[in-house]
């Protein structure tokens, strides 16, 4: 009978710890296999940020700056997309007045129910200890003051991108408006710039406390400190002696002052302006130029070391409604 044969005679205690040792080399291989096989080893990671949004399609749109201003081409396709998606392009009148909220209002209703009825939830007893810390009138609760200027208050997003895009304008730019009004075109102003960046001159009382009681505050751009002043003298000694403007401009406003006091304020706007890239824009018209005719106003702009660069229209993107904006700068001889 044939000895059976010999072999290597391996403990159970033993054959578990190879078992392990291998499956933790495969465990740290595999990551260092598959990171190789698809870019060099050792590459420095990217610092460029990016934005990501809701994707389009099928692919991520990718946003690279954080100063984009008017919406591309992406961002309105995108819109598109939703308002299909969500069978929202047929609006009609007769069939949605009715769904409204749960408890529709016009203005005069809110405003009415504020002043009867306070809120729903409010506090009882004086003004003074009801936990608001800053107390707003009903009239602007209700936005009365969004419909004080002709034209629907969406379109002041229109001329803050016109604006700012024609002026090449960064956060940290300084823009100067006069007749800020209740912020309309400015809020947009505020919140892209950098704090204490944008400044106004307004002389109606109604619209500052609107501006500061109400859209300041609930637009949450306390922090942004724009610096607006109350007067009507074109004196903008007190916006600082040293400061010099990106884009200074007038919205509807040059219409209803006298042409000397426009002349007035552009002398004492054209040394405030930035050398070369600054811009002045007039909306509308230029009467105050126009009515001295072309050769003398020529003139009377260049010994304001200024000059006239063009006319530009621009569309909004909400209404069938577009505008008029005059360019000036500082005089390149």
């Amino acid at each position: 009978m044939a000895p059976p044969p010999k072999g290597v005679v391996i403990s159970v205690p033993v054959l578990v710890a190879s078992v392990a040792a291998s499956a933790i080399f495969i465990f740290f291989l595999i990551p260092f296999l598959s990171s190789c096989s698809t870019t060099p080893c050792n590459c420095p990671t990217s610092t460029v940020k990016t934005i990501t949004t809701a994707p389009t399609s099928t692919n991520n749109y990718q946003r690279s700056s954080t100063n984009q201003i008017s919406p591309t081409q992406e961002d309105i396709n995108w819109w598109k997309n939703q308002i299909q998606k969500n069978q929202l392009q047929d609006y009609m009148e007769t069939r949605n007045k009715l769904r409204k909220g749960i408890n529709p209002r016009t203005r005069a209703q809110q405003l009415q129910d504020l002043i009867q009825f306070k809120g729903i939830s409010h506090y009882e007893g004086e003004e003074s200890e009801n936990h608001t810390v800053l107390s707003c009138p009903g009239e602007l609760l209700v936005e009365e003051h969004h419909s004080n200027y002709g034209e629907p208050w969406a379109g002041g997003r229109d001329v803050f991108e016109f604006l700012a895009e024609s002026s090449k304008l960064i956060p940290g730019s300084r823009v100067l408006e006069i007749g800020c009004g209740t912020l309309r075109v400015g809020l947009h102003f505020i919140r892209y710039l950098d704090s204490q960046h944008f400044h106004c001159l307004e002389r109606d009382e109604l619209s500052l406390i609107a501006a500061f009681r109400y859209e300041l505050p609930s637009q949450g751009l306390l922090h942004k400190r724009p610096l607006i002043l109350k007067g009507e003298d074109m004196d903008f000694t007190r916006f600082g002696s040293d400061v010099v403007y990106d884009l200074i401009y007038a919205s509807a406003v040059f219409l209803h002052m006298p042409d000397n006091l426009v002349w007035i304020g552009l002398e004492r706007l054209s040394g405030k302006l930035k050398p070369s890239d600054g811009r002045i824009f007039v909306s509308h018209n230029i009467k105050f130029c126009s009515r001295l005719g072309s050769d003398e106003c020529t003139k009377r702009l260049s010994r304001l070391g200024l000059e006239y660069v063009g006319k530009h229209t621009h569309d909004s993107l909400l209404f069938n409604h577009y505008e008029i904006w005059f360019e000036f700068r500082r005089s390149m001889l």
